[in-house]
């Protein structure tokens, strides 16, 4: 069952559960709500993008958590090497907020004291416009990008729990050209040379503790696009890692995939001193240079969530079969996250 590509047809089967665990490079399995046979109270739905290049970063997410739910932004600065979070949170949403059930099509809009959050897209053409009250210091944020998918391969997996009726199915388009610009203040930035960025769609039924490890690139050398997606953690992922390699118009399945972090004399994470990604087979090698750690904490009546998502510069290579792919000082980021949700 290792690395099993899915073929075409509905996510779950009439008792819930994933009818075919695997990858594939395209969203080709069917999700609907409907289909699922457990609480709303444990179903969640997301949409994350993050734009940027080498002077700054932007994430902005719409989610839908069955009981709870959030807008919010990250901004980051590479070259002052500082950033805020703001978010707003609603509660007891189950659905309202209307996540589409293909990334493919439709729009989402979000409205909360704070946010005015726009994610329209129509057939693959997407464009986020973003309005933020009193972003930091007072000073109002404004963003209007464009993202345009230069290649039709993506990851996709569907993931059971070790729990019936719970699953994970997520797609990440890498290597979405970013054109656009930014208002902060006095400060105003357009989006040119180097801009990409990723989507992270999720919908599923998630268990109440986990920790995942999740990392992305995207961007170019020498004329070529390249990215990868990369992450392990929780889950059951006999069928299928979530571990891809893009390069222009290909995509290359990775197998396993360590985040090497290192750890202080105390054997505690140190997020912010190099870390070496590496495989058993040695097709992953690369270090990464931390530049700025977002690291967010939540700890509210039922919720928390210790988030150290850390943005720098990766350096090395992948190799699929006898190709080689080597790289130096690409802007991306690599996250460890605990939750109970």
């Amino acid at each position: 069952m290792k690395n099993h590509l899915m073929t075409p047809g509905k996510l779950l089967n009439e008792k819930g559960n994933i009818r075919e665990p695997g990858y594939s490079f395209t969203l080709n399995q069917e999700y609907s709500r409907s289909d699922i046979k457990t609480s709303g109270w444990r179903i969640k739905e997301w949409d994350y993008y993050y734009v940027g290049d080498d002077d700054y970063g932007i994430g902005i997410t719409i989610d839908d958590n069955g009981y709870m739910g959030l807008t919010g932004i990250t901004f980051l600065d590479f070259k002052n090497k500082s950033y805020f979070n703001k978010a707003d949170m609603y509660w007891f949403c189950f659905g309202k907020v209307g996540m589409p059930s293909t990334s493919e099509t439709g729009d989402i809009s979000k409205i909360t004291k704070n946010f005015k959050t726009y994610f329209y897209n129509d057939n693959g053409d997407r464009k986020i416009v973003l309005e933020v009250k009193n972003a930091k210091d007072k000073k109002d944020f404004y963003l209007e990008v464009k993202l345009t998918q230069t290649t039709d391969k993506t990851m996709v997996i569907a993931t059971p729990f070790n729990k019936a009726k719970h699953f994970y199915y997520n797609q990440k388009i890498n290597l979405l050209k970013v054109d656009g610009y930014f208002k902060f203040g006095d400060l105003e930035h357009k989006f040119e040379r180097n801009a990409y960025g990723c989507l992270d769609w999720g919908r599923g039924v998630w268990t109440y503790k986990n920790t995942w490890f999740w990392s992305s690139m995207s961007g170019e050398y020498y004329g070529n696009r390249i990215g990868f997606n990369l992450g392990y953690g929780f889950g059951n992922t006999e069928a299928a890692s979530e571990n891809m390699f893009f390069f222009n118009d290909e995509a290359f399945k990775l197998d396993d995939v360590d985040f090497g972090i290192p750890v202080d004399e105390n054997g505690k994470d140190d997020f912010s001193k190099p870390w070496h990604f590496t495989s058993k087979n040695g097709d992953i090698d690369m270090i990464f240079e931390p530049i700025v750690n977002r690291k967010d904490g939540t700890n509210v009546l039922i919720l928390m969530q210790d988030t150290n998502q850390v943005f720098g510069r990766y350096s090395g290579k992948i190799k699929v079969g006898d190709r080689e792919f080597k790289f130096e000082n690409m802007t991306g980021f690599a996250e460890k996250v605990k939750s109970r949700w």
